[in-house]
């Protein structure tokens, strides 16, 4: 389980649901039972546990699947079901595929609960492990394949809210596939075609993670689709100089909110505190003056961006051939091949 990136806020006096004893079997609401495995991680939704089928065997460390549990009447598991009901069905997911010409697309008291495929290694902690730094291909390949998954759900009448290396997760049977995980703070932004309105909560405001969360969450407005962007732009620039300026003073949301603030206008300068000048990436800083331009309720111009990070690919003598020049053993070790094939979901 993904720590929390510092910064991250949630909802006061959540409460966590109790620990259930490995063994416990918990039916879903087609009424298949699955038994319980071993506790794998807490967080601000309750725990996480290994999980399979209700047999006569117990769930042991290789077990396929997690499950989350949380109390009924807490709100980020029930944001995250509602999201996947919505968007992720699967007929919904193929046509998208199939009509954007896409190779892929990058699951007494009550309980709320979620059985999900098992997920491997995320990359944050792949990303630390080199020193803060992901080449240029891996990260304009990563932010290829997480522009077509946000397009998607875009469409779908949704934002993800909070896009960062420790929700990119590598798959646990087939390690050489990357996975967008954590609708938690996923948000319809647009229900049945309204988009909504333009207003800012004190109550909500620097919602998300905070070094890479979006201007118009530090003043507590709603999630939008430029805000998705920008969020991905600030993980780009991040995962290529290993560090944002606003790094070292994140006990302090108005100042990490001014200083985004600040580059807004003059994403030149954002570049010079990032980067030495022979390593500045330009499709970066277009892509993100591209994003700061957009109006709250705009339509991103999805495929403009995707050109300015191919240029960028081509630049380097690249191309969008999905192959990241990084991989992951079963062991956690990093060999020098084969390639992880990116595969985001």
């Amino acid at each position: 389980m993904p720590k929390k990136a510092a910064g991250k806020r949630g909802p006061a006096k959540r409460k966590l649901a109790e620990e259930f004893p490995p063994g416990e079997v918990f039916t879903d609401l087609t009424k298949k039972d699955w038994k319980l495995g071993p506790v794998i991680g807490k967080g601000g939704f309750g725990c996480l546990y290994l999980a399979d089928v209700n047999s006569s065997k117990s769930v042991t460390s290789d077990a396929p699947y997690v499950i989350k549990v949380e109390p009924s009447d807490n709100g980020p598991l029930f944001t995250e079901l509602s999201f996947y009901t919505r968007t992720a069905k699967p007929d919904l997911i193929k046509k998208w595929i199939s009509s954007h010409k896409l190779k892929y697309l990058g699951n007494g008291k009550s309980y709320r609960f979620m059985v999900m495929d098992r997920f491997g290694k995320d990359l944050q902690k792949i990303f630390e492990e080199r020193g803060k730094h992901f080449t240029r291909k891996t990260v304009l390949l990563l932010g290829l394949r997480i522009l077509d998954v946000l397009e998607y759900i875009h469409e779908h009448e949704y934002v993800h809210g909070d896009i960062k290396a420790s929700n990119l997760l590598l798959g646990y049977k087939v390690p050489h596939q990357v996975y967008l995980v954590d609708y938690g703070l996923a948000y319809r932004y647009c229900p049945e075609g309204n988009h909504k309105d333009y207003k800012e909560n004190p109550k909500r405001c620097h919602d998300g993670t905070l070094e890479f969360t979006s201007i118009d969450a530090h003043k507590g407005v709603a999630p939008s689709r430029r805000g998705d962007l920008e969020i991905l732009g600030y993980c780009m620039i991040c995962w290529l100089c290993g560090k944002l300026p606003w790094e070292d003073n994140l006990k302090d949301p108005n100042y990490v909110k001014d200083s985004k603030i600040r580059y807004t206008d003059n994403i030149a300068d954002l570049m010079s505190e990032c980067f030495s000048k022979k390593d500045k990436p330009d499709e970066i800083a277009k892509y993100m003056e591209t994003v700061m331009s957009l109006t709250y309720a705009e339509k991103p111009p999805y495929e403009q961006l995707r050109e300015i990070l191919l240029r960028g690919l081509k630049d380097i003598g690249q191309k969008d051939d999905g192959i990241l020049d990084l991989d992951v053993s079963e062991n956690g070790d990093i060999p020098a091949k084969p390639a992880l094939k990116v595969f985001i979901f």
